[in-house]
């Protein structure tokens, strides 16, 4: 590894952060996890261990390996903590600019220049977070996506004043730690993988609002067509395999027809106004039970893995 990167510190301990955490260590990184109480810190740790002891069923990992990966990540409860002998810094914390900038300001003072600043913001700005420091040159956008120890994206989203080399600084970390890195030229709203989910999830919304399909057999669509092929060819890709011509006079009736929304759908603000939010309320396009939810998780879980093991070879 020519970045000689071995002592990471990740700010957060929730969902994306823990994640991480668990995949530095796993690549045999020395991890400092801030959190700022002790419960906060009970909760990351814990995820983690859920986290592996799943993998552990699965047989991805050993008991062994679970210990090893464990003792090699540290709980702090200071920024001065997770900086001191920090290589490189990932925040992970609540999506709010000033939060954010209030963090990179502080890290900003107590790294020295050649440390790298990294968010996991899934949509905020890397220029506006870099306003507030005195060296914007470091500052990057390392997007991972949720779950973060079976999805391998990361978008790695340069700002205005971010340095060619701390953009392939961290691509190289991301990719050791067994990630996918995909480099942006530079910054745009959602980045790649937000405009391209909520252009899909738009017609999506369109297609039921119109009657044309009930959700259910939307997503059927979704899953043994363009998901299948997606896996191995992107839309790009897909595009020259089936030839340009082709999709060129499809595009040129059908993108005339295609939603063209720039407010969220009626249906989608009904859903939220009924608290009918998906999973976490019970219901949303779908009713779910307990059961439900933990059967399509588990689906999930074992298809990622079978991705991921297919990665590998």
């Amino acid at each position: 590894m020519t970045m000689n990167i071995r002592n990471i510190a990740v700010l957060g301990t929730g969902t994306m952060g823990h994640g991480i955490a668990l995949l530095s260590a796993k690549a045999g990184l020395n991890v400092k996890m801030y959190g700022r109480s002790d419960e906060s810190l009970d909760r990351g740790m814990s995820s983690i261990i859920s986290s592996l002891n799943r993998l552990t069923i699965q047989g991805t990992f050993s008991e062994m390996e679970c210990q090893d990966i464990i003792s090699r990540i540290r709980g702090v409860k200071t920024l001065e903590e997770a900086a001191d002998g920090a290589d490189f810094i990932i925040e992970s914390v609540a999506e709010n600019l000033e939060l954010k900038q209030d963090i990179f300001r502080k890290l900003d003072f107590l790294c020295t220049p050649e440390v790298i600043l990294a968010s996991n913001t899934s949509g905020l700005s890397p220029s506006e977070i870099a306003n507030v420091t005195t060296h914007p040159e470091r500052v990057v956008i390392a997007h991972f996506w949720n779950p973060p120890q079976l999805i391998p994206l990361v978008e790695v989203v340069p700002g205005e004043k971010t340095s060619k080399e701390t953009v392939d600084i961290t691509s190289e970390w991301i990719d050791f730690i067994g990630k996918k890195s995909v480099k942006m030229e530079k910054e745009c709203l959602g980045f790649i993988g937000n405009r391209l989910q909520l252009a899909l999830l738009r017609e999506a919304m369109y297609i039921v609002e119109q009657g044309w399909a009930k959700p259910e057999e939307v997503d059927k669509a979704m899953e043994y067509g363009h998901g299948r092929r997606l896996s191995v060819t992107g839309p790009l890709c897909s595009a020259d395999l089936g030839g340009l011509d082709i999709f060129n006079n499809i595009s040129s009736y059908l993108f005339k027809d295609l939603c063209n929304y720039t407010e969220p759908s009626a249906l989608l603000n009904e859903k939220v106004k009924e608290s009918k939010l998906g999973t976490k309320s019970g219901e949303g396009f779908y009713k779910w039970t307990k059961e439900d939810i933990e059967s399509k998780q588990k689906e999930r879980t074992e298809v990622l893995l079978y991705f991921l093991d297919r990665d590998k070879k």
